[in-house]
């Protein structure tokens, strides 16, 4: 392949092979380009590759090592953003692999490029007591009130992701025997999920409000601004940070930062609590498989207070105090001829 090989390969990459062959995500297509930009960034001021310039020979282990290098060192990136970066280079190596076979070694090479470990941080939630705190303080008598209202409410109520809440229709609701949402998640794959009667109610009465019941209507999106175009993820954000700041003074449990983030977590660390079996809460949040459950399961303080309480009842039962092996003359002895018969 001539000096343009490279740039032809990333632009099918980005523009056929995700969004059609892989049917990944706009956002996940969003943060490969933002990964290459970086990349092609690094090779015009560091290795003095201008992208015009760029081939497949210019793509190799010791660039990409560098690259991750100079993210961390130069432009002050944690692990977890310079793994992110590999990983979309990773998925161009293994695209590339049956695109340019003449390049496989140096592609491999990328490819064995390890991720850096991270410390894996503490999930932070909110308690029961503190979300219900959060979601009395929207003004229900003002419009703008029962809307974020209405927002956290279908928050906490189904786990969404922000992008979910954002990307909602209001063809995504359905008033059925069983009211529920649909939500597209990461893949592009659905899920319905259920709904609360009160969160029920208010979406109902949000729908009459808004003048968004008409079947013309069908693909307007659910939530919108004052200017009534569609709600973004930082809108969504302030709306959340807005309440939480404001019961700050009356508790004490609430973190330093709520995103919308921590209410998925929330959601999922009351179910957990509440003993709600794994395989429905990963159908809930959409996780693809039950491995990533046990960060809920492993975090909760109340399910190993409670399982230490379990050992204390077995404990509390046994009449008898155990023996000390150290002064029980049976047990002495079959220590001596074991010793015996070892040596």
């Amino acid at each position: 392949m001539n000096r343009n090989d490279f740039a032809k390969l990333l632009t099918a990459f980005l523009t056929e092979y995700l969004p059609l062959t892989k049917n990944v995500s706009k956002n996940t297509i969003s943060s490969y380009c933002d990964s290459f930009r970086l990349f092609l960034l690094y090779l015009r001021d560091v290795e003095n590759t201008p992208p015009e310039r760029i081939a497949m020979k210019n793509i190799n282990s010791l660039s990409v090592s560098g690259f991750l290098l100079w993210l961390e060192q130069n432009r002050g990136c944690a692990i977890s953003t310079r793994n992110q970066r590999l990983a979309a280079i990773h998925a161009f190596a293994r695209y590339c692999q049956f695109e340019c076979p003449q390049h496989l070694e140096q592609l491999q090479k990328i490819i064995q490029i390890p991720f850096k470990k991270t410390k894996k941080p503490t999930v932070s939630y909110l308690s029961p007591k503190t979300t219900k705190l959060l979601l009395e303080q929207p003004d229900s008598r003002t419009q703008s009130g029962r809307r974020d209202l209405t927002i956290l409410s279908l928050m906490y109520d189904t786990g969404a992701r922000v992008q979910e809440l954002v990307d909602l229709r209001v063809r995504d609701v359905h008033f059925a025997d069983v009211a529920y949402v649909t939500l597209a998640g990461k893949g592009r794959k659905s899920r319905n999920i259920p709904l609360l009667s009160q969160t029920t109610a208010l979406l109902k009465q949000y729908l009459e409000e808004h003048r968004l019941s008409s079947p013309a209507k069908l693909d307007y999106p659910l939530f919108v601004n004052r200017q009534q175009s569609k709600l973004t993820r930082s809108g969504i954000a302030y709306i959340l940070k807005k309440h939480a700041d404001a019961i700050r003074e009356v508790t004490n449990e609430i973190p330093e930062k709520v995103t919308p983030h921590i209410m998925r977590h929330t959601k999922a660390m009351h179910l957990a609590e509440a003993n709600i079996n794994p395989i429905y809460i990963r159908d809930i949040l959409g996780h693809a498989d039950l491995s990533t459950i046990s960060v809920y399961v492993n975090s909760s303080m109340k399910m190993k207070k409670e399982a230490l309480d379990k050992t204390a009842i077995i404990m509390q039962a046994t009449s008898e105090e155990p023996p000390d092996w150290a002064t029980d003359a049976s047990t002495i002895e079959w220590l001596k001829n074991y010793g015996k018969n070892v040596m």
